[in-house]
């Protein structure tokens, strides 16, 4: 084998725009084709949106209007518009523009001069308008390119900027936007930003009252304890309350505006801080799990020059409120020890509401530690864990979170479906979990069931969420089933058991139904994997004559040289998703409860028979 050379000819340099479209994933996180909300179409509109966000907080411009159609993204700001002489700089030139300047920026989000240039760079068609001053100027660009310079002229429209482009799809390959996603990011800004309006495709998202809009509308209002508790301080704002459903904690964070989803610093002193507060205004040396058990907070704070753990600022990694300032530790400490301590004692029903939520949380958690111990003991003598699970080699508590790594278990039904998945699955990411018959109806059940069925007892302990989240062992926790009545009945009861005692994993995007063909069409040349009934109609025309049509009733049916082609990089998943005013308690009572007239109504309404699939098709 010839040795490979290594020299000056080995050695090149890449301009700005070709080393973001060689490595996006460096300023955008992943790809994606927008079936997630971190994917990477969303991560463009974000970074645009941001700078009309850091506008309006220096006090600039109290409306954004946002539209997309056909693909094609609209973002107007009404802020002071980017100086004329410098428009095609800013979205054109790595590491410019004005948020190095704290003086104009003091607490921004984007301060590394990169977002626009990563939107320019990865759209097939990007243009930028600025208003300023009685004129405007505009330039259009493709891949970074710009392909025309339009001169300054006069205008009568109103000072701002204007974006306008299309995410390219030899990036992003074919890719739907969906809007509950972008809504969601939305609302969270409205949120941040009491009295800004925000217009996107016709829809107005305004708050009064930040956080605690935020949590109103987070939160079934019958699920509370106690009235939300809303705390604002200078740089600092907290929303809080307990939810009546018993596990779990639930936290929304953000920096600068920036929804933090995974957390970060602030995040974790807030939940120091809070369990310090709570032990030092009672007295009681209280475990700080039961002291957060249910909890639902959101935490906002502003920090100069935040430095987050990637591009995407998901993550706060900043350890002081600003450079050489104070810690984040003992600022979050001290505002909730003052705010917090003060509100209980003017509040003694809402503090005797918490105290006995503690209790509660205590108690249960003692009753379940003997239950706990014997299931282990159980699991480990019987070898049973072994038998079911079959491990990855690197997990989601192995690697920095905020890199995304796809690590998957797939949960699966029966020996056949199980062993396809095994052999053709990449054994360094992806895991598989074998159930056996159909799982137990836990709807209304206490966290007991958990140990003492031997399912959920395994299932849980694979996943690493015994303690809580923190030490979630995949990123993905995929239901694989059949596309049958009985594999739909067994995803049901999957999907009720991690809304009844883990709706953090499900609130938190790590739920998926993996989706399989239902058709294979082919013939001596082409092959086709057909998912829906008019994807088979379709590769039945492309085939021709005489296809050979196989229908998988099941995925054993499924080889596993076949199966590597639908669990890889193109693998289809449906996340499993919570709509924002979601009760869980009044879902799973409606789906999985006792028979009532309304859910008869509702199956009679949404039948459908084998006659309307055939005309369909």
């Amino acid at each position: 084998m010839a040795e490979a050379t290594y020299n000056e000819d080995n050695i090149r340099s890449l301009d700005w725009k070709e080393h973001i479209r060689f490595r996006p994933g460096m300023y955008i996180g992943k790809l994606g084709d927008g079936s997630t909300p971190d994917d990477g179409i969303y991560i463009l509109i974000k970074e645009i949106v941001d700078n009309s966000i850091d506008e309006y907080v220096m006090g600039h411009g109290r409306t954004i209007d946002i539209s997309i159609k056909d693909n094609v993204v609209r973002v107007r700001d009404y802020g002071r518009g980017i100086p004329l002489g410098k428009v095609i700089d800013c979205v054109s030139k790595i590491n410019t523009g004005a948020k190095y300047d704290t003086k104009a920026f003091k607490k921004s989000v984007g301060l590394n001069g990169v977002g626009t240039k990563a939107v320019n760079a990865l759209s097939s068609y990007f243009r930028v308008d600025a208003f300023r001053d009685g004129k405007t100027k505009a330039a259009e660009f493709s891949q970074g390119n710009i392909t025309e310079d339009i001169d300054v002229q006069e205008t009568s429209k109103r000072k701002g900027t204007k974006f306008e482009y299309r995410a390219d799809t030899e990036i992003f390959g074919n890719y739907t936007y969906k809007f509950d996603y972008i809504e969601k990011m939305l609302w969270n800004y409205a949120y941040l930003n009491p009295g800004l309006t925000i217009n996107f495709n016709g829809k107005k998202f305004f708050s009064e009252n930040g956080l605690l809009d935020l949590l109103t509308k987070k939160i079934n209002q019958e699920e509370i304890l106690y009235p939300i508790i809303h705390l604002r301080g200078e740089d600092i704002e907290v929303a809080l309350t307990h939810s009546s459903r018993a596990y779990g904690e639930e936290y929304f964070s953000f920096v600068n505006g920036q929804h933090t989803t995974q957390g970060g610093t602030h995040q974790g002193a807030f939940r120091e801080a809070y369990v310090r507060t709570i032990k030092d205004f009672y007295g009681k040396d209280y475990d700080a799990v039961d002291i957060r058990s249910s909890i639902v907070a959101a935490v906002s704070v502003k920090v100069i020059e935040p430095v987050f753990e990637s591009q995407t600022k998901t993550k706060l990694g900043s350890t002081e409120i600003e450079p050489g300032g104070q810690s984040m530790r003992a600022f979050v400490l001290d505002f909730l020890k003052t705010e917090l301590d003060n509100f209980l004692h003017k509040n003694p029903k809402v503090a005797e509401e918490l105290q006995k939520k503690i209790l509660r949380a205590e108690k249960e958690r003692k009753e379940l530690s003997g239950i706990r111990k014997l299931a282990r003991e159980r699991s480990k003598k019987a070898n049973l864990h072994n038998k079911k699970l079959r491990d990855c080699r690197i997990h989601y508590t192995d690697q920095n979170k905020e890199r995304h790594l796809e690590t998957t278990l797939f949960i699966t039904e029966g020996d056949s479906a199980s062993g396809s998945i095994t052999k053709s699955r990449d054994p360094n990411t992806q895991g598989v979990f074998s159930l056996r018959g159909k799982p137990l109806n836990c709807y209304g059940l206490t966290k007991k069931v958990v140990y003492e069925n031997e399912e959920f007892n395994l299932l849980q302990a694979a996943l690493g969420i015994e303690d809580g989240m923190d030490n979630l062992r995949y990123r993905n926790i995929v239901i694989a089933t059949d596309a049958d009545v009985d594999g739909m009945h067994i995803r049901l009861l999957l999907i009720t058991f991690f809304l009844q005692f883990f709706p953090d994993l499900v609130r938190a995007g790590h739920l998926y139904i993996l989706e399989t063909p239902l058709f294979r069409v082919r013939n001596k040349k082409d092959t086709y994997y057909c998912y829906t009934e008019q994807e088979r109609v379709d590769a039945m025309q492309k085939v021709g004559k005489n296809p050979e049509i196989t229908r998988f009733k099941g995925l054993g049916e499924i080889s596993p040289n076949e199966f590597k082609l639908f669990i890889g990089d193109d693998m289809r998943l449906e996340p499993v998703l919570l709509a924002e005013d979601s009760s869980i308690d009044q879902l799973l009572s409606f789906y999985m409860g006792k028979n009532t007239p309304d859910r008869q109504r509702f199956i009679i309404d949404n039948l459908v028979v084998e006659k309307d699939l055939e005309a369909a098709s």
